[in-house]
C-alpha cells in the first residue's frame, strides 16, 4: 500500500538510525566536467556556513566526458553521493533522480554551470524559517539572451498560462529551496513526461519568489540548444493545458460556419445574377486551405496522443546505472 507523503516522511525520520540532514543539494549534471569539481566545492564551503548537516547529490544524465569521474574525485569529507544514470533521460528527469535520493529536511536543486550565486541560499533558508515551503529563484532579466529566444520563452508562457490550473511564473529557475513535504509530493506524482516548473506549481504550498541576476558558466557551453527548449515546451504545453485541443475545435466550427455563409452567397448570387464560369483558383486555395488546417489538427491530437502512450506504456523515468557515496562524512 502507497503511502500519504506526510506519512513516508514520518517514516523515514522514526525508521532511519542517522540523522536526517538540514539540507540535500540536487545537482543534475550532463557533460559538466570543467564545471563539477568546483560545483562541489563551493556547495560544500557554502553549505558548511549556514547548516550543521547537509548531502549533495550529483546526478549525472548520461554524460560522455568525465562528469562522473570527477565528481567521484570531491574530497572525502564532502557528505556526497554522485548518481549515474544509464543514458541521457533529460534534465527533468536527472532532478527527480536526485529528489528521489534525497533524504534532507529541506532539499535544494541547483544547475551545474555554477551560473546561479549561492549567495542567496542564506535568504531562501531564511524565507523557510518564516514559513514558505518553496523559495525559488527569478530572474531579473534577460537581457544576456538574443531577442527571439527572449520572444519565445515569452509567448511560450503567455499560451501555456492561459488554460493551466496553476500559475507558472515566466522567468523561475529550477534553482530553489523546498521543504521535504513538498518534495515528497513531487515524487509521489506518478507521471513520466515531466514539465518540473509546471509541477512545482501544481502540488501548491506557500511560495516565495526572489530576484537573482545570473553569473557567467564557469566552463562549457550550454547543453540546452533550441531543440531541448522546443521539445521541453511541447511537453509542458501538453502536460498542463489542454487548450490546443479547444482552438482547432473553434478553428473546425469557424471554417464550417464561414462555409455555410459562403454558400448561401453562391445560392443568392446564381438566382440573383445567373451561374458564373467556376473558378479553378478559388477551388483550389479551399482544398489546400482545408487539407493544411486538417493535418495540423491531427498533429496536435498526435502530440497529446503520444504523452497518453508514453504513461501507458508505464516506463521508468530514468535508470540508475552506478551510485558512488561517501554520505556519512559529516557535515
Amino acid at each position: 500500500m502507497k503511502l500519504p507523503a506526510m506519512q513516508m516522511h514520518d517514516v523515514r525520520k522514526v525508521a532511519s538510525p542517522i540523522r536526517v540532514p538540514d539540507l540535500s543539494f540536487v545537482i543534475p549534471a550532463f557533460n559538466e566536467e570543467e564545471n563539477i569539481a568546483e560545483t562541489i566545492r563551493r556547495v560544500d564551503t557554502e553549505a558548511r556556513s549556514l547548516v550543521r548537516s547537509y548531502e549533495i547529490i550529483v546526478v549525472d544524465d548520461g554524460s560522455s566526458d568525465g562528469t562522473f569521474q570527477h565528481a567521484k574525485a570531491a574530497d572525502r569529507d564532502v557528505p556526497i553521493q554522485v548518481i549515474r544514470l544509464s543514458r541521457n533521460f533529460g534534465k527533468e528527469q536527472a532532478i527527480m533522480a536526485g529528489l528521489e535520493a534525497s533524504t534532507g529536511a529541506g532539499v535544494v536543486i541547483l544547475d551545474a554551470d555554477l551560473q546561479e550565486p549561492l549567495c542567496h541560499l542564506a535568504s531562501m533558508i531564511q524565507h523557510r524559517a518564516e514559513g514558505f515551503e518553496v523559495v525559488y529563484a527569478v530572474r531579473a532579466h534577460r537581457d544576456d539572451e538574443p531577442y527571439l529566444k527572449r520572444l519565445f520563452t515569452r509567448v511560450f508562457y503567455k499560451l501555456l498560462n492561459l488554460g493551466t490550473e496553476a500559475s507558472i511564473p515566466e522567468d523561475a529557475r529550477d534553482f530553489r529551496l523546498m521543504d521535504r513535504r513538498v518534495v515528497d509530493a513531487l515524487c509521489e506524482l506518478p507521471e513520466r513526461n515531466r514539465f518540473m516548473k509546471g509541477l512545482y506549481g501544481w502540488v501548491g504550498f506557500r511560495t516565495k519568489a526572489i530576484e537573482i541576476e545570473l553569473e557567467q558558466r564557469g566552463g562549457g557551453k550550454s547543453k540546452f540548444g533550441f531543440r531541448g527548449l522546443l521539445k521541453l515546451g511541447l511537453t509542458g504545453m501538453t502536460s498542463f493545458t489542454n487548450w490546443p485541443l479547444r482552438v482547432w475545435t473553434l478553428i473546425g466550427m469557424s471554417i464550417a460556419t464561414l462555409s455555410i455563409v459562403y454558400g448561401l452567397w453562391i445560392v443568392a448570387k446564381t438566382m440573383l445574377f445567373g451561374i458564373d464560369v467556376p473558378g479553378w483558383s478559388t477551388l483550389a486555395v479551399a482544398v489546400f486551405l482545408l487539407g493544411g488546417v486538417q493535418l495540423i489538427s491531427i498533429g496536435v491530437l498526435g502530440e497529446y496522443l503520444a504523452r497518453v502512450f508514453t504513461e501507458v506504456k508505464g516506463r521508468p523515468g530514468f535508470i540508475i546505472a552506478e551510485i558512488h557515496s561517501h554520505i556519512e562524512a559529516e557535515g
